[in-house]
């Protein structure tokens, strides 16, 4: 049977000494680096569960230590893996809130009804999440996730409509 696992992150590098990694995170959760939390890192295709002892934020990284993994030489083999959480992790959601992968790959449409691509990744900057959308040609549009633009979310069917602003779409 195989288990449904959820990317939560990627670990780009080692940091210091004392088996340390640094992670770009692709969830917008930070209690999944709680300590006490369980995560996976996929090493040659195979989960790894690991604990998460310690957690901070250094210069927009999330940095974290895992229960048994006190030196660097231990955590250098993870590099460049990627970290998941099992489907039973994820928690329940508020109205109006989705995962990123439930996002990621939703067809995008106007108001009118003009197909404008496919949702390929979710930049988080700031104040909101911005959704890059994949066009079959020229480059890639950027849409802020706020209530003025993004009108009606339909995970199920894979779609969302906007309404775009003024000088949206040039």
């Amino acid at each position: 049977m195989d288990i449904k696992m959820f990317s939560i992150g990627k670990i780009v590098n080692t940091h210091g000494i004392k088996g340390e990694v640094k992670i770009l995170r692709i969830s917008d959760f930070e209690e999944r680096f709680t300590p006490g939390e369980s995560v996976y890192v996929i090493k040659d295709d195979k989960p790894i569960k690991l604990l998460i002892a310690a957690h901070r934020i250094h210069k927009g990284f999330d940095l974290v230590q895992f229960k048994g993994y006190g030196n660097i030489n231990l955590v250098e083999p993870f590099k460049g893996c990627v970290l998941k959480i099992r489907e039973e992790q994820l928690t329940d959601l508020n109205k109006d809130e989705y995962y990123y992968h439930e996002i990621i790959g939703c067809e995008v449409y106007t108001t009118n009804d003009k197909r404008l691509g496919q949702i390929k990744e979710i930049l988080s900057p700031g104040a909101n999440d911005v959704w890059v959308i994949k066009q079959e040609q020229g480059k890639d549009i950027l849409i802020p996730y706020i209530d003025d633009i993004v009108k009606e979310v339909d995970i199920n069917a894979g779609k969302v409509v906007i309404e775009p602003m003024e000088g949206l779409l040039d």
